[in-house]
């Protein structure tokens, strides 16, 4: 049997994040990744405060953090609840995608309401085998069957690739690199 750490070895890096595990159980494996980069965007938002997460990239993109965390949230409820579980549910936000900004939403609702979405789809999520066949219901490819294997890729590649957004944002917002 092959372990993830040495015994005594930390399980989360010293800015918190969990470290993914390198070896073992496929299905365990794609989760800890995951994990990792959804706390890597939770780290990027970290000390900011309402104004710095609504501060767009660069012109004329209206790219933000907030846009980022509620982008977020909508494709967990897509490829969790609506692809993997089969569930008919309607958008977490109003344009469907999450990145417009309602001036009454701040961060913290946001992050609520992101983490609420996660655990939603990992409760209905939990006991599907990896090769549990989702159905896309809308979009560029309606009706395209995909395995639960490639929804928890997909969202690892959906994450890291938002979260070097992410990272240049709060570069542009106080400087702040790496992670």
């Amino acid at each position: 049997m092959t372990t993830d750490t040495p015994a005594g070895a930390p399980h989360t890096l010293p800015d918190g994040r969990p470290i993914p595990h390198l070896t073992g159980d496929e299905r365990a494996m794609l989760e800890s990744w995951l994990d990792f980069h959804r706390a890597t965007l939770e780290l990027k938002c970290a000390g900011l405060d309402d104004a710095q997460v609504r501060t767009a990239s660069a012109e004329p993109s209206a790219l933000t953090l907030l846009g980022l965390v509620q982008h977020l949230a909508e494709v967990e409820r897509n490829w969790f609840q609506r692809v993997a579980a089969g569930l008919d549910v309607p958008p977490v936000y109003e344009d469907g995608t999450g990145y417009t900004l309602d001036p009454g939403r701040g961060l913290d609702e946001a992050l609520g309401v992101w983490r609420r979405e996660i655990a939603r789809g990992r409760e209905l999520c939990a006991g599907l085998p990896l090769d549990h066949i989702g159905r896309v219901a809308e979009g560029p490819v309606p009706g395209m069957e995909v395995s639960m294997r490639w929804v928890l890729i997909h969202m690892i590649e959906e994450y890291a690739r938002h979260n070097g957004h992410a990272d240049v944002l709060r570069e542009r917002i106080d400087g702040v690199t790496g992670a």
